[in-house]
């Protein structure tokens, strides 16, 4: 019976550990999603000359999850009628943070380009999306070192971590 509720503390601290380790890959994934969907925006609003409803419901079909459920849902909340499209865009943020592995700095990066979108002119608008482009590329530089460093580590620390516990209980 101890070996048994030994592996299974085992195999759960490790589960864990791998979590940990693959939430770190995540996070540079979906910044790269994001700056693919953003250079998908400028080019939409570019050529297309679409609204942003029709924007967001294009890129919300080429983007994987969870970046296309955010835009998927600004899609389909800009069906209604809308007052308050900051409230929109901040709403859904909020809940792209919940099911991502973005970080604040991500957040920030992403509720500021909300708050200008659709504010200026069209070459303005061209510079804001460059420059939210090169901030989530630096953020993504960080998050794919910080992968480099800690990826490994979280792995060894979940296994050494539940041995630890269990050589603590024998």
């Amino acid at each position: 019976m101890k070996w048994i509720g030994a592996l299974l503390l085992v195999s759960a601290t490790s589960w864990v550990g791998f979590d940990m380790s693959n939430r770190l890959g995540d996070r540079a994934k979906q910044i790269r999603q994001i700056i693919l969907s953003l250079q998908m925006l400028e080019a939409e609003m570019t050529y297309s000359q679409a609204t942003l409803q029709q924007i967001f419901e294009s890129i919300s079909k080429k983007t994987a999850y969870p970046i296309d459920t955010f835009y998927g849902q600004l899609s389909n909340r800009l069906t209604m009628v809308v007052t308050d499209f900051l409230a929109i865009w901040d709403e859904e943020l909020d809940h792209l943070m919940e099911i991502s592995s973005l970080k604040n700095n991500e957040y920030e990066i992403i509720k500021q380009f909300g708050r200008n979108l659709g504010k200026h002119t069209f070459i303005e608008q061209q510079k804001h999306i460059a420059l939210t482009i090169h901030h989530l590329e630096s953020e993504l530089n960080e998050a794919i070192e910080q992968r480099g460093k800690y990826e490994k580590m979280m792995r060894s620390l979940g296994i050494l971590f539940g041995l630890f516990i269990v050589l603590i209980l024998f």
